[in-house]
């Protein structure tokens, strides 16, 4: 009987044995499962989340801490939960963990190795406690009074130092109350559960540390580039802001088009990888202005160069105005005829006017504008045949020949040579983003920040694309640079435009193909100039008008 009953006992034990194997398989299954799915996670709460409630359901924790280590030397609560209690605090819960976080050393500047949690940090190793209630060296009253406030039994603790791969400690894993399975009675955590702990633990530093190294690298690349943009709208007064308000109205049109459920851009959504891409394209999209000469970009009158001319040609007239004052003097010093002198003078007060007349035209079309009309640039030609006589004695014409050129465009400041000066930025901008080593998930950002002078019917530049080789985020930046420009209360050669003009010249630019039809109809239908307006516009530019009345203007159905 004695031999029987050895046999049925080696038999459970070897039955008891394969279920502990296989328990122990499975569990190692389910930490590879975890550590893959760690690693597919991108959003920081729920990677927390996700860590914590792993661990719980790994060791048959019943409750749980996550602390990560900040910069202020001190351990804040992330993430905290308590099956039996119902309790879900941080990660995608919305509720806030309002606990008081855990320094790492005391007002002296002790280590505190008082609390399990930081004496964990501090020390890098792991705290596997049977009942915290009866240990000795670390202080739980805090722990008691939460206990006695919740009715709750703290018992056995398992505290865990998350290292990241320079072995630098990140944050801390804590686990409370280890369950059985069977009895559901608190247990100590086994040495296999802090082991898979322990495992866990270090996988979730590694997915922590690599999703931290991401987001550090994505502010860096936002940071560099809105430094990039800065320095282009500080390089010109008369254009500063240009590279940060684009993006604001390019993102409330791409918002309007995903959002929008009627006419062609119905059902068209954009991931929030093409979101993002689209701000970084829109942040950069003038960068190549950057090698654009300064006196060009600041050329705010026809004549201006280092300086404003104009002021030269004020100069020439007050000498031929000194000319012909001192020659009315030599005249009638010599006059002896009264009808002859009168005449002399109103012939000296007409020429006095007419000079004065011809200088207040010129300074007008030196400021330049929307249109210059034949006649006007011939009156131009026809004052710069003035002769005057310089300090030197020597006769020069009112006007040189690159002045003329200068005061005769007829749009605008800018000569030909100037604006395709201007116009090289697109080509500069496409060549230097091409030369960036743009991640996969920004890879388009040059194609998008290339095109938003590019047309609808591929009269545009640099590269003369057409609507049909553009992509729909391409084609939202040109709207919101001519957007951005016609409202602009900054630049020297205009003044802001209110809502009405600024849409009703958008329209025209629709039915003159210059920019996508159906972009406009939503830019209009769902009001994005309203929202950008109540945060850059002057409330003066903010008009009613009926939008029924636009050119070009179809309401979406």
């Amino acid at each position: 009987m004695r031999a029987a009953r050895n046999t049925l006992l080696d038999s459970d034990e070897i039955v008891d044995g394969k279920r502990d194997e296989a328990n122990l398989v499975g569990r190692i299954e389910q930490l590879i499962h975890i550590g893959i799915s760690l690693s597919a996670e991108k959003d920081m709460d729920r990677l927390l989340e996700t860590i914590l409630i792993n661990a719980q359901e790994l060791t048959g924790a019943d409750g749980g801490t996550l602390y990560l280590l900040k910069d202020d030397d001190q351990l804040h609560f992330e993430i905290m939960r308590t099956r039996s209690l119902d309790i879900a605090l941080g990660g995608s819960t919305n509720q806030i963990v309002d606990l008081a976080p855990i320094p790492l050393s005391d007002a002296q500047g002790q280590p505190n190795n008082q609390t399990v949690a930081a004496y964990a940090a501090l020390t890098g190793q792991t705290v596997n406690i049977e009942d915290a209630y009866c240990i000795s060296g670390f202080n739980f009253e805090g722990t008691k009074a939460y206990d006695k406030r919740l009715g709750y039994r703290s018992k056995s603790f398992l505290t865990l130092p998350m290292k990241n791969h320079e072995n630098r400690i990140i944050g801390v894993l804590q686990l409370i109350n280890a369950t059985d399975p069977d009895t559901d009675e608190v247990i100590t955590f086994s040495s296999d559960s802090q082991l898979l702990a322990e495992s866990l633990a270090s996988q979730a530093a590694v997915a922590l540390t690599n999703h931290q190294l991401l987001e550090d690298l994505r502010i860096l690349l936002e940071r560099f580039i809105e430094v990039i943009a800065g320095a282009i709208d500080e390089k010109s007064p008369y254009t500063g802001g240009h590279c940060r308000r684009v993006p604001e109205i390019a993102m409330l049109l791409a918002k309007a088009v995903h959002e929008t459920e009627q006419g062609p851009f119905a059902g068209l959504k954009f991931s929030e990888q093409e979101m993002y891409e689209l701000k970084i394209a829109a942040l950069m999209h003038d960068c190549g202005k950057i090698t654009t000469p300064i006196h060009v970009v600041d050329k705010a009158t026809k004549l201006e160069t280092i300086y404003d001319r104009i002021n030269l040609v004020e100069y020439r007239v007050a000498l031929l105005k000194r000319d012909a004052e001192s020659n009315l003097v030599q005249e009638l010093a010599h006059c002896m005829d009264d009808e002859k002198c009168q005449s002399l003078r109103k012939e000296f007060d007409e020429l006095q006017a007419t000079l004065d007349d011809e200088l207040e035209f010129l300074r007008h079309a030196n400021i330049g504008g929307e249109f210059m009309t034949e006649d006007a640039q011939q009156r131009v030609r026809d004052i710069a045949k003035r002769e005057f006589r310089d300090v030197n004695g020597e006769i020069q014409p009112l006007l040189t020949e690159n002045e003329i050129y200068n005061l005769t465009i007829p749009k605008g400041t800018l000569t030909p040579e100037e604006r395709h000066v201007i116009n090289f930025h697109m080509q500069s901008t496409i060549n230097m983003l091409e030369k960036l080593p743009f991640p996969r998930h920004l890879k388009n950002v040059p194609e998008i920040a290339g095109g938003h002078h590019e047309t609808m019917d591929g009269k545009g530049y640099p590269r003369g694309l057409t609507r049909d080789e553009m992509s729909v985020q391409a084609r939202i930046m040109g709207i919101a640079d001519v957007f951005e420009a016609l409202t602009a209360a900054d630049r020297p050669y205009k003044k802001a435009m209110p809502i009405s003009q600024a849409l009703k010249i958008l329209g025209n630019m629709k039915l003159d193909s210059h920019i996508d039809p159906d972009l406009f109809d939503v830019f209009v239908h769902e009001q994005v100039y309203e929202s950008y307006a109540q945060d850059f516009l002057d409330d003066a530019q903010i008009d009613s008008f009926n939008t029924e009345s636009l050119p070009g203007y179809n309401p979406l159905k």
